[in-house]
């Protein structure tokens, strides 16, 4: 690292630029003298029970013991070493302290308020859809599989409109546009805190046979990203650095759970994301930033929302605190989660080495992620808002402009309604 000091000087007289050092993955460089302290034992221990209890920490005390008594120069020192790791990268990150006693989320605002129907019984998203010819999400076996879906004439174009209103004003808060690749290494998404390969997984990862090993579909642009900054060094007066993504998004997961189906929860979909890379002392600002943006977003949509407090076991590995965003379903009379963000602190950069220099001392950049706009839901939540009884959808005023200052959705025409045939043998 000292040894490119001075090429990282020399490039860091450029507004808004990092050097990278290396193109392979690094080896993590967890915190030993925290998370192999047994001084701190009970500490952890209680937050590994509080995060869904994944972790064994006792099973890391003792590796660390037998670790400590190996020379570098035994043969066994590098399969004890992966494994001491293997074990310290499961274990989660820490827990804010003002949520650490959290059994609920705790609501912090609400955004809006419901629309009063008068009388008129709002439809859920896929019976009006179905209607008015916009969606198809059955019998698409044949093209797409399970948990897919088309959008149709003008439901395609409000998601194109949903995603320029994203980006437009992300760049109007001076966030750096990035597009990003949907196929990692598995290495970048474990570094990001994501579980691989494990029955608990959401990721998709491709035949190792025909594709090559370790590469897998990413789950957010979040993890491209990060992969990106991956051995960087960044000077502080550059910092913070925002940048955003529009991608697909895979993700494994399934639910029977009657509150997400349809569109809901899906194996697809378009999103745009934020990440931010910060200093340590700037971290906790830029997480109610976040918030704040993904607010100013929403609000003009016009659907009542509400902005929870999450409980640790709620959070996920890398989250040291995080923020959900939940908006009114009415067709569905129920909320649902539309957006996040979180404050990873240095969990992803010490797995990812991600750091900065200030007055020539070197540390770990802190990471934060908030999703900007997850289509499939917001479009749930704007339809069921803005729908008309005569079968008519509102179009939010500042989405008008991406789409030809139409005001309303209409019925779909274009595109011909599905139609099954049974062929005789």
């Amino acid at each position: 690292m000292i040894n490119n000091f001075n090429r990282f000087n020399r490039n860091c007289m450029k507004p808004n630029t990092w050097l990278r050092f290396i193109s392979t993955a690094p080896v993590p460089d967890i915190d030993l003298s925290y998370y192999c302290n047994p001084k701190h034992a009970l500490e952890i221990e209680n937050n590994i029970k509080i995060r869904k209890g994944v972790g064994d920490l006792w099973r890391v005390l003792n590796m660390y013991d037998i670790f400590k008594t190996i020379a570098p120069t035994d043969k066994d020192y590098q399969n004890i070493r992966h494994d001491l790791y293997k074990e310290l990268c499961i274990l989660p990150n820490k827990t804010h302290s003002s949520v650490i006693n959290y059994i609920d989320p705790h609501i912090l605002a609400e955004v809006n308020p419901k629309k009063d129907f008068k009388g008129y019984a709002p439809l859920e998203f896929s019976e009006m859809t179905r209607r008015l010819n916009l969606v198809r999400t059955d019998k698409l076996g044949h093209t797409c599989g399970h948990k897919s879906y088309y959008f149709l004439g003008e439901l395609a174009e409000l998601e194109e409109a949903l995603i320029k209103y994203t980006v437009n004003k992300l760049l109007l808060n001076d966030f750096k546009l990035v597009s990003v690749p949907d196929i990692l290494p598995r290495k970048v998404l474990e570094s990001c805190g994501m579980t691989v390969n494990t029955d608990r997984t959401q990721i998709y990862s491709l035949d190792p046979v025909h594709h090559g090993p370790d590469l897998c579909l990413s789950g957010t642009s979040e993890m491209s990203l990060a992969g990106l900054l991956m051995n960087t060094l960044h000077a502080k007066r550059d910092l913070p650095l925002k940048l955003a993504a529009v991608s697909r998004c895979y993700r494994a997961e399934t639910s029977n759970v009657i509150e997400e189906r349809g569109i809901y929860r899906v194996h697809q979909f378009t999103k745009v994301e934020m990440f931010i890379v910060t200093s340590k002392s700037q971290s906790e600002d830029m997480l109610e930033y976040l918030r704040r943006l993904q607010e100013e977003l929403f609000k003009p949509l016009d659907f009542n929302m509400r902005i929870l407090d999450m409980p640790p076991h709620e959070l996920g590995a890398p989250a040291y605190r995080k923020y959900d965003i939940e908006a009114w379903m009415p067709g569905r009379n129920n909320y649902g989660e539309i957006s996040s963000c979180s404050n990873c602190t240095d969990y992803q950069s010490r797995r990812l080495n991600i750091k900065y220099v200030h007055d020539n001392e070197i540390n770990y950049v802190h990471t934060l992620n908030g999703t900007a706009c997850a289509v499939p839901r917001m479009l749930i939540t704007l339809l069921e808002t803005h729908q008309d009884p005569k079968g008519k959808i509102y179009i939010p005023e500042v989405l008008q402009p991406y789409m030809s200052k139409k005001v309303y959705i209409t019925r779909n025409t274009v595109v011909p309604e599905l139609k099954l045939m049974k062929i005789k043998r």
